[in-house]
């Protein structure tokens, strides 16, 4: 895991930390993973900010989930409100989430048309491929070669960040990333539709053929490639003429964090028949979602039933409400546009004398900045990143890495950053940059 935690630097930590993750082994088990070498406890947060048990403040650079902002008045209002009122499922009549409804579908355009509930985006993205191979009656999926799609059984199958113990399903075909600081961006899209042609051809030759070809177009696990943005709409072509479907996971690259569009695959022009959501959707609460068009979810609908007993409930619900009037009213994209490419420009002006940053793209909020051994080799350096993330963290702001190498910068702050915030993470990371 990038910028994880290793259990066998445990003497390096102070005995009251050393105590909580015996503790956490001892009762949660071996799967779960902490981050930084030394990990932060965090017991309260506002806005970008979070406090740890001693009131030591850091800055968050790092958590989408908290899309509006950690405890934003607004959600926690709606979220207390209606608990107060009713918790119960979707199998009742209800006129807020057909209100909310109402609210989202436009906001997609054709030809989406349905929205379904569930609680995470792992169960998004598995009821999008459910849907998808029994609309086509194929199994074969195509992801790009370092893609997160989920921890269900079926989502971690198409999952290859997770590691080389995570084996893919023997349906399951890769793609290159979108690699434009190695590769030519006039052309990528069309080496990519000929690789996505490829592979269908050889899922077809396998008696699988094409179920659906899945993307976050952010291409965030692949190392966050923002542009260009002519990539997405001809591998859609490529699928959609040999009868697949598409999706777009717009988990982490929805929801305005992209700066120019609410969704991140109207960046790219592309028309996907499956759209889904998860982390920021709720702030916090879990609640996820699938926007998908009628002639796909039809058969499906008509021969299975979806009942999820806590997806799509009346708390749920009224985060997620909550959560896009804010966005709406804070005009938050507009806000991730602004101080998105002012951060972006400030590392630009790093990176011009600095050789060891290699490249330096995004857009909006979701910004990658790639550490190289040499400009001339482009020879990936997680070292580095690794050690910038670690500097930072000592300086109380929070980032991560990403890549198949995790020498790539991952700055994905919550949507309302400011000036001041994007000043404080800038001066700590031109600092960490000269300390090491």
């Amino acid at each position: 895991m990038a910028n994880g935690f290793d259990p066998n630097g445990m003497a390096d930590l102070d005995p009251a930390a050393r105590d909580m993750i015996q503790r956490r082994q001892k009762l949660l088990g071996p799967a779960y993973r902490l981050m930084y070498a030394d990990p932060v406890e965090i017991v309260r947060g506002q806005g970008t900010r979070l406090w740890g048990r001693n009131g030591e403040e850091y800055l968050d650079a790092y958590n989408n989930v908290a899309s509006v902002g950690h405890c934003h008045p607004d959600v926690v209002a709606a979220v207390h409100a209606q608990m107060q009122t009713l918790c119960t499922h979707t199998r009742y009549l209800q006129d807020e989430i057909l209100d909310f409804a109402g609210q989202i579908l436009p906001s997609f355009g054709a030809p989406i048309e349905h929205i379904m509930f569930t609680c995470t985006g792992s169960e998004a993205n598995d009821l999008a491929l459910r849907i998808a191979m029994h609309h086509t009656g194929h199994r074969g999926v195509i992801v790009t070669s370092e893609a997160y799609t989920g921890n269900s059984f079926l989502t971690a199958s198409l999952s290859p960040s997770l590691g080389r113990n995570a084996p893919a399903g023997d349906y399951v075909c890769r793609i290159a990333a979108p690699d434009s600081y190695r590769l030519d961006p006039a052309t990528l899209g069309r080496v990519l539709a000929r690789q996505v042609a490829q592979e269908i051809e050889q899922l077809e030759q396998r008696g699988e053929g094409i179920a659906a070809f899945i993307a976050d177009s952010l291409f965030s696990s692949d190392g966050i490639y923002a542009h260009p943005t002519d990539i997405l709409q001809p591998i859609a072509e490529v699928v959609h003429a040999a009868g697949g479907v598409v999706i777009a996971d717009e988990v982490q690259a929805g929801f305005g964090r992209s700066g120019d569009k609410l969704w991140g695959y109207q960046r790219h022009g592309q028309i996907p028949d499956i759209v889904t959501m998860g982390k920021p959707m709720g702030n916090g609460f879990p609640v996820a979602a699938v926007a998908v068009s009628r002639k796909v979810v039809e058969r499906f609908g008509n021969e299975m039933r979806y009942f999820n007993t806590f997806g799509g409930n009346t708390v749920a619900i009224a985060a997620a409400r909550a959560v896009f009037e804010v966005l709406h009213r804070e005009r938050l994209q507009m806000n991730a546009a602004r101080i998105g490419a002012m951060i972006r420009q400030e590392l630009q002006r790093f990176a011009a004398r600095d050789e060891r940053i290699g490249d330096v793209r995004g857009a909006g909020l979701y910004i990658g900045v790639e550490f190289v051994k040499d400009r001339d080799s482009k020879a990936p350096d997680p070292e580095t990143a690794l050690a910038v993330v670690g500097g930072l963290r000592r300086r109380r702001v929070l980032i991560s890495a990403t890549g198949h190498h995790a020498n790539i910068l991952k700055i994905r702050p919550p949507l309302v950053f400011s000036d001041a915030d994007a000043d404080r993470l800038l001066t700590e990371i031109g600092n960490v940059l000269a300390a090491i």
